[in-house]
């Protein structure tokens, strides 16, 4: 309970300082949609408290709520309206920029679909009742699909390098990091092996003696 009150104080601070001194129109309800989204999706983390409150198949429902109805539309239509949003370029477009970018896309795509498939339901419909997954990718890192959505975020502030759009990828990036802590504040809470689990594997990048294995 601590954890979602400092969460939900600390989201809404930033959401407030973002609207009221990034100024622009546009941007400002394309921030207003994406931190909104961000808050709803880190509150859908916290699905053992909220078992513990409504049991589990009501857990499990305000997680599917929060994040695959409310939180993950909200943020996709705020980066829309940022990439669509004219604005000056901080970088002069050329080929080889959106080259890199959409090399970078297709790069993270590979473990955001793969991480999808190996969680299978448990991605977006957590619940108490969830067994802990190490294979595939998850034997090399805890966080498969948000290490490939940096690299996604990357190459699409790379295609698309506007005052309006890179700020809100620089927020994606920040929120990747958040979002992977406030849910294995979450894994810790429902699986008791995942501490282990936290200390065999990294977060993010994984060791090359296990790749080279």
């Amino acid at each position: 309970m601590i954890h979602t009150a400092i969460y939900l104080l600390l989201a809404f601070a930033v959401a407030y300082i973002s609207v009221a001194y990034l100024g622009m129109a546009g941007l400002g309800r394309a921030m207003v949609l994406i931190i909104a989204g961000f808050i709803l999706v880190g509150a859908s983390a916290f699905t053992s408290a909220y078992s513990r409150w409504w049991g589990e198949k009501g857990g499990r429902l305000a997680t599917v709520i929060l994040r695959n109805l409310l939180g993950i539309p909200l943020w996709f239509a705020g980066f829309v309206l940022a990439w669509l949003e004219p604005a000056p370029f901080l970088i002069k477009p050329n080929i080889l920029l959106k080259l890199i970018g959409i090399v970078l896309i297709i790069l993270g795509s590979v473990p955001v679909i793969r991480g999808h498939i190996e969680l299978g339901w448990r991605t977006h419909m957590p619940s108490v009742k969830d067994t802990l997954v190490r294979h595939g990718l998850y034997a090399h890192v805890r966080h498969p699909i948000y290490a490939g959505g940096f690299l996604i975020v990357a190459g699409l502030a790379l295609a698309r390098p506007t005052w309006a759009f890179v700020p809100v990828c620089i927020l994606g990036f920040i929120w990747l990091v958040i979002q992977a802590r406030l849910e294995e504040i979450d894994l810790l809470a429902r699986m008791p092996d995942y501490r282990n689990y936290m200390k065999e594997v990294p977060r993010f990048l994984p060791r090359l003696r296990r790749l080279i294995k």
